[in-house]
């Protein structure tokens, strides 16, 4: 009886340690599965990595190339709309030696000029009015001074040079002649004038 107690105990020790292998070898099968399952994630990830970082690079050099367009052809709609002032001009440059009438010469060149003008003003461009106002550093340059008793002090008489703003901002400033700051001796003279009066 011993020894089929013993053969039993020899085969449980048998089934165990054959269970044990075998709970070895599932546990090493699942390693593996999951080891190959985590490869295939991650050359799926890298793969997908690549495309994005590809898809970027193509979006970076279609921006840059969309940039470079933009910056090259900025003014192609401004040109665009000068191009019948030219013809404009051209016309009448080709008919200005036959013409008898100044009038109808200065006529044309006023409605030409008109023409610019406006295309200017679509485009956001305009003239800064600049005579009879108070001179201001944002808008005019004073090239020199002039006395003139019939205006305040720093009162812009005279415009050289027309000053133009785009879009609100000085493009170029109005060159300007502005009238001298008074004397004291001036200013008490003008006062005792106006209390005169």
């Amino acid at each position: 009886m011993n020894m089929s107690k013993n053969k039993k105990v020899k085969k449980m020790k048998e089934v165990e340690i054959e269970d044990e292998k075998s709970n070895e070898e599932i546990i090493e099968t699942s390693t593996e599965e999951k080891i190959n399952q985590l490869e295939t994630e991650v050359l799926e990830f890298k793969d997908k990595l690549l495309r994005k970082a590809a898809e970027f690079e193509n979006y970076k050099r279609r921006t840059e190339n969309d940039q470079m367009n933009l910056l090259t052809y900025a003014a192609e709609s401004f040109i665009k709309k000068l191009l019948p002032v030219i013809d404009d001009f051209e016309r009448s440059l080709q008919h200005i030696e036959d013409a008898q009438d100044i009038g109808a010469i200065k006529q044309g060149i006023k409605l030409i000029y008109d023409k610019l003008m406006k295309v200017f003003q679509e485009q956001g461009v305009k003239k800064i009015d600049s005579v009879g106002k108070h001179f201001d550093v944002e808008y005019h340059e004073a090239l020199m001074q002039r006395a003139d008793d019939s205006v305040e002090s720093h009162t812009v008489l005279d415009e050289l040079e027309k000053g133009y703003t785009y879009n609100d901002k000085v493009i170029r400033h109005a060159k300007v002649i502005v009238s001298e700051e008074k004397s004291s001796a001036d200013e008490e003279t003008e006062n005792d004038e106006q209390n005169s009066n």
